[in-house]
């Protein structure tokens, strides 16, 4: 049994870290209810603005790796506190920006801090007591989808109701009020990498290549997917990743990704499976706003303000931080395996009924809400999988390579599904308009890829890869909250 006050204290390290979780997440769609604005807003056009999305993606999935490696090395807490600073500074440059250079460089380090989650996930491993540690790991994981999915209705209200400079001082304040809560209560975990060097040829190789991965898969459908730059960047990214592996397998002293770790059958195909959930929990996210607003005239369209449609949102972030606890319980019961493929399921299940229900707006909330149920299933059971196949030394490093896995599915749902939604379309008063089919078609998708998650997690050999380390990491792994 936990002591009282030792529960008092994990219950604030736990609370700390899952509210700075929701707050990194929050710059997820921080702009979306701008993105129509933002032309006028940065006297640019639409394609240059849209690098305002697109910048933060690409900074933070070559942040993410880093971070969670700086962590394992020098320590979790003290990187957590460290990316909360271009946090702040990021939404103090965008409150300020009057033209696009300022507003992407701001977004930029916004994205520098997308690390806070993965490293949360590491650091509780080393302050919490073993009994709290899988409901806890399942709502820091859930706060990716928690924060984006209250993102939408915050920033419509404060745009709504403000300006859209207020949106981004609010966002730094919560940001510093998250940096002194992790100050004032959350203790220091393990650092058993302290002494090493860090791979900064291997960080810089990774970045390349990631950002030209993401860079063609998020521009594909703008630029045209045969296009020269697209095809360069997929040539550019084959080559730099393919070297960046021989780097880190055979010459980098203190590799910045173990890929003999992460090639464990049980990291290796959780990670698989991190993609195609990505693909499926961003595929709602990019259509059912869409919908929501499009005039009730075109027949299909829902007629929603941007407000209301933040609404009608909202309902699934909080179904996601009331489920977490349960599929923590489902994973202690019948392991995270058994509760990543129930995720997947229940994804498919929200995506199949949207063909069904896509015309009312209650409808969409039943959709969103069973569909998020089944992401937090998901989220809380990845981590659990890849911490249960790594050395302690290793977790901040593993966690982050998985979110990059995620941030790589949501990269390719949001080219496919923009792909889809832009070929399929109708002019209505000198715009193009995606059509009912096109957002059919969208949700066949979704539905599709979340069985395909399922299958490839009924695949993860589990057994093998827990027994292969055995106790000598699950006894020493886990001090209680000091």
């Amino acid at each position: 049994m936990t002591k009282p006050d030792t529960a008092v204290r994990s219950g604030s390290v736990l609370a700390v870290l899952a509210y700075t979780g929701i707050v990194a997440s929050l710059m997820q769609t921080l702009v979306v209810p701008l993105l129509g604005q933002l032309p006028q807003i940065l006297h640019s056009s639409a394609a240059n603005t849209s690098w305002v999305v697109t910048v933060t993606l690409l900074v933070g999935a070559v942040a993410t790796p880093v971070a969670g490696r700086l962590g394992d090395m020098y320590g979790k807490r003290r990187m957590v506190i460290i990316s909360t600073i271009p946090l702040i500074a990021g939404s103090a440059l965008c409150a300020v920006a009057s033209s696009l250079v300022p507003m992407i460089v701001g977004r930029g380090l916004q994205g520098l801090g997308f690390g806070v989650i993965p490293l949360a996930i590491a650091l509780l491993r080393d302050v919490l007591p073993p009994e709290r540690l899988g409901s806890a790991i399942a709502l820091i994981s859930s706060s990716l989808g928690i924060g984006g999915a209250l993102g939408l209705p915050i920033s419509a209200a404060v745009t709504e109701y403000s300006t859209w400079r207020v949106l981004f001082w609010v966002a730094a304040g919560l940001v510093a009020v998250s940096t002194a809560l992790i100050i004032a209560f959350v203790p220091e975990g393990m650092s058993e990498g302290s002494s090493g060097r860090f791979d900064f040829l291997g960080a810089l190789a990774l970045g390349v290549g990631l950002v030209s991965t993401l860079l063609a898969v998020s521009k594909g459908a703008s630029w045209g997917w045969t296009s020269t730059s697209v095809l360069s960047l997929f040539a550019a990214a084959l080559v730099v990743l393919l070297a960046w592996g021989w780097w880190e397998l055979r010459v980098a002293p203190e590799p910045l990704v173990d890929l003999r770790v992460t090639a464990r059958p049980q990291v290796l195909v959780t990670n698989i499976a991190s993609i195609a959930v990505g693909v499926g929990m961003y595929g709602l996210q990019l259509a059912v706003p869409q919908l929501l607003q499009l005039p009730r005239r075109l027949g299909y369209g829902l007629g929603q303000s941007m407000m209301a449609m933040g609404l009608w949102m909202a309902p699934a972030g909080i179904v996601m931080m009331l489920i977490s606890p349960v599929g923590a319980r489902l994973s202690a019961a019948k392991g995270p395996k058994f509760t990543l493929v129930v995720g997947g399921l229940i994804m498919a299940v929200g995506y199949g009924s949207a063909l069904g229900l896509m015309h009312h707006t209650w409808g969409l909330l039943i959709v969103n809400v069973v569909s998020t149920t089944g992401v937090a299933f998901a989220y809380g059971a990845m981590p659990a999988l890849i911490i249960g196949g790594v050395p302690q030394s290793e977790t901040a490093a593993a966690n982050s390579f998985n979110q990059l896995m995620r941030s790589v599915g949501t990269s390719i749902s949001s080219a496919v599904i923009g792909a889809v939604l832009a070929q399929m379309t109708i002019t209505v008063g000198g715009h193009n308009i995606p059509t009912e089919r096109g957002f059919q078609v969208v949700f066949a998708i979704g539905c599709g890829v979340s069985v395909v998650a399922a299958l490839i997690s009924m695949a993860i050999p589990i057994r093998a890869a827990v027994r292969a380390e055995p106790a000598a990491d699950t006894e020493p792994e886990t001090s209680p909250a000091r």
